[in-house]
């Protein structure tokens, strides 16, 4: 039996799983390219690409890896951004977190208050240690983000992945169940 999604719901928002209903809504921000910049991916340019970025969600957290959850507004309930967990490693209490939002909505603390339930539900549902961000040295708004749910900026990894015809640096952040 598969087990249900898990809802986080926050002042403002739902976090709920991504559906292919959502598609549309995801094409919005996935085909900007101010949004997909940091993120290693190229822009969707079409709303049929955005369905494999959902089948993605759907992967990940049906092996165990993830969870990536659509973040949508109370008022509206479409989809405006995504924020979950890759690279799950239960056998080392650690993920790695990430995040986006539709540009429309930044600004406004809607990043802050998706990552806060989903840093919290990842401690103490997932029984996680230690939360990872890897983040570009040009992408200073994730910076403050991560800096400003506590995390720690523990080096610069060199190359360390290669996307869309180049080697990124990225920054390591941390985050300890402690730390909170």
């Amino acid at each position: 039996m598969e087990k249900a999604f898990p809802i986080l719901e926050t002042e403002r928002l739902i976090l709920r799983e991504a559906t292919e209903e959502d598609a549309k809504d995801m094409y919005v921000y996935l085909s900007d390219q101010l949004v997909v910049k940091h993120m290693g991916i190229s822009a969707c340019e079409t709303p049929e690409e955005v369905l494999g970025e959902i089948e993605w969600y759907k992967s990940i957290y049906t092996n165990g890896t993830g969870i990536r959850w659509g973040i949508t507004l109370k008022d509206s309930g479409k989809v405006i951004g995504s924020c979950g967990f890759l690279n799950r490693n239960p056998k080392h209490y650690r993920s790695e977190v990430g995040y986006e939002l539709s540009r429309e909505h930044w600004g406004k603390g809607i990043a802050n208050e998706a990552l806060e339930s989903v840093l919290q539900f990842g401690f103490e549902h997932l029984g996680l240690e230690r939360i990872e961000a890897l983040i570009e040295p040009k992408n200073l708004s994730s910076q403050k983000l991560v800096e400003r749910q506590g995390f720690t900026r523990e080096g610069l990894l060199r190359h360390y992945e290669y996307t869309n015809g180049k080697f990124d640096d990225l920054y390591m952040y941390s985050i300890l169940k402690g730390d909170l």
